[in-house]
């Protein structure tokens, strides 16, 4: 950018590369999520403009009211002064159960459905449990790109990983990528999310009867994050009982832990509620190192008994009656929660247009032969810039999102945007401010 363009900038250039100087980060598009959060909170309260917010994936649209009106139903009974059972009430570990049949088609016992803290205490206490099963086997494979906090509750409970960048290895070529890492023993578990943060690629069944067959094969747990439940919306995944279904490794495998979120489909973020569904047959399955460890030989009884008491003492009280209430009116079909959020695919498709337009490229554009959904995120580059570069520069222009290259992602030339904070009234400023930075920065 030549100096007097710089000038021109949507928001004023001085404040911003002054705020990036004091926020102490040396590369901004290395930041980490609440970091960036932090950084343009601190340029608009300076400047008095407002960003297109990208870069967090938070709801964008009000929660049911059937879950807020039952949530303060049960305040008002006073269950705030009660412990919640640590597996979940009953009344919710029922609803999980008719969920996962109506809209995954899989069976499985109330047991092995346990309310957590988001799918985020989910995900954490399965990594910590599974860590105590084998020895032999103490490394995570991650399916990438994927969300960089996973890896961070891996580093946290300092364990290993493994990872690629799925982007050449879609259809039948997932197999012999997948086996060259399963095959050397060491792979306890794989864990990836469909459809996937950040890149917005939804797994075939295709490629979900490989991880299935392969985890069989080597005896590995797979870790199917579903926080974007029923969001691939070029098929209709809300009609409960009725394919089709939301796909899932559960039809192909029989040892598996999901984790369900509240969080986007159901926008339910800030009660921090989500659903830890495992297998029934990995519920019963029993483990000497369990039984020397914890007097009890049992995965399901130790997840919750020793893992999640240990971490939480069970899951906030009041939400559990909200999630129960929401759940209830989507299996009697009278809440159908995919309409309330097909508007992300709406927005998808015009901010996706509009970047387009003015220079950029998507990088993540296909699942296998079909072109990707229009969905919660997509991902862009713009030629002669790293995803790095590109994060700093797009913050002149008002403009907020994060860098592929805290994913896993090979790609670093590109970026992860979030459409959720993205309103209808904003797109004429997202368009403007797109066309001036096309305007500095494309190649002669």
């Amino acid at each position: 950018m030549n100096t007097l363009k710089i000038k021109e900038t949507p928001i004023n250039y001085n404040v911003v590369k002054n705020k990036i100087s004091e926020s102490g980060l040396k590369n901004v598009g290395l930041a980490t999520i609440r970091e960036l959060v932090r950084l343009v909170n601190e340029i608009e309260e300076e400047t008095g403009d407002k960003f297109i917010r990208m870069e967090m994936g938070v709801p964008g649209i009000m929660p049911p009211e059937v879950g807020t009106l039952a949530e303060i139903e049960a305040l008002k009974k006073g269950v705030a002064s009660k412990y919640p059972m640590i597996d979940g009430i009953p009344p919710l570990k029922d609803e999980i159960v008719k969920f996962v049949k109506n809209f995954l088609n899989i069976d499985v016992n109330r047991n092995s459905c346990i309310p957590t803290v988001g799918s985020m205490q989910g995900g954490f206490a399965a990594f910590l449990m599974i860590s105590k099963l084998d020895k032999t086997k103490d490394t995570t494979l991650f399916i990438d790109p994927g969300f960089p906090v996973q890896k961070q509750q891996i580093s946290v409970l300092d364990l290993k990983h493994e990872a690629f960048d799925v982007y050449n290895y879609r259809g039948e070529a997932l197999r012999e990528k997948l086996e060259s890492y399963l095959s050397k023993g060491n792979i306890s578990s794989i864990l990836y999310s469909n459809p996937n943060n950040p890149s917005w690629i939804c797994f075939t069944d295709t490629e979900l009867q490989i991880i299935g067959e392969l985890a069989n094969k080597y005896n590995v747990i797979v870790i199917e994050d579903l926080a974007y439940f029923a969001m691939d919306f070029r098929k209709n995944y809300s009609i409960p009982g009725e394919p089709p279904y939301q796909p899932t490794v559960a039809k192909y495998t029989n040892k598996w832990l999901l984790l369900i979120s509240s969080s986007k489909s159901f926008s339910y973020a800030g009660q921090r509620i989500g659903m830890l569904v495992i297998s029934d047959k990995l519920y019963n399955e029993e483990y000497e190192t369990l039984e020397n460890k914890f007097g009890n030989p049992k995965f399901g009884y130790n997840i919750i008994y020793k893992i999640l008491y240990s971490l939480s003492s069970g899951t906030s009280h009041s939400p559990q009656y909200g999630l129960y209430a929401m759940l209830k009116a989507v299996n009697e079909g009278k809440y159908n929660f995919v309409d309330d959020i097909k508007i992300y695919g709406e927005r998808a498709k015009i901010m996706k247009k509009l970047f387009v337009e003015n220079g950029f490229n998507i990088v993540y554009d296909k699942d296998e032969d079909e072109l990707i959904a229009d969905g919660f995120y997509f991902t862009v580059s713009y030629p002669g810039l790293t995803g790095n570069e590109l994060i700093e520069h797009l913050i002149y222009y008002g403009i907020s999102a994060i860098s592929l290259n805290i994913t896993g992602s090979d790609r670093h030339e590109g970026i992860r945007a979030c459409v959720s904070q993205t309103s209808k009234d904003q797109f004429s400023d997202l368009e403007y401010r797109l066309k001036k930075f096309n305007e500095h920065h494309q190649q002669k």
